[in-house]
């Protein structure tokens, strides 16, 4: 994986051994995002997805000793299939109401066929460099990471 910070521009862009269509379902399915969701020791017990444009997924991490949760949400812009997702990523609360006081994120997800594999962009625009600065202060480089292995073990198992 390789990571560029560039302003309040964060991306992370590796490569999966398998084809663009696969990436894309796992990706845009909640029976799936289970799986590989979040850093490792975190399971994803709420997973409540509308893929559409409009639509919206809401979801919680929680810890394995189940000390900690993580809730989210996220708005669909734009659905291309199988190559671009496009949505706005905000920290939330348990009724999927937004929190003000944690920074929001703009991802473009990017997929593109790269010799019989898949090469994942992933594009994360903040509304400042501070902000930027906040998420990758709460480890979202080593969550991130987590999570794509995450991702990489659960591709080599359903194919």
């Amino acid at each position: 994986m390789t990571k560029t910070v560039e302003g309040n521009i964060l991306t992370f862009t590796r490569i999966f051994d398998a084809p663009r269509e696969l990436v894309f379902k796992v990706l845009s399915d909640p029976e799936h995002l289970s799986h590989w969701w979040g850093p490792n020791g975190w399971t994803l017990p709420v997973n409540k997805m509308d893929f559409r444009e409009g639509g919206s997924w809401h979801y919680c991490m929680e810890s394995s000793d189940g000390e900690m949760k993580s809730w989210g949400k996220a708005l669909y812009k734009e659905i291309v299939e199988p190559e671009r997702i496009v949505y706005e990523d905000y920290f939330s609360d348990e009724e999927g109401n937004l929190n003000e006081n944690m920074p929001g994120v703009h991802v473009t997800l990017t997929l593109v066929e790269h010799e019989g594999k898949t090469k994942i962009v992933n594009h994360a625009q903040f509304s400042s460099e501070e902000a930027l600065k906040t998420v990758i202060d709460m480890g979202m480089e080593q969550g991130f990471t987590e999570m794509w292995d995450k991702l990489e073990t659960h591709l080599n198992k359903i194919q």
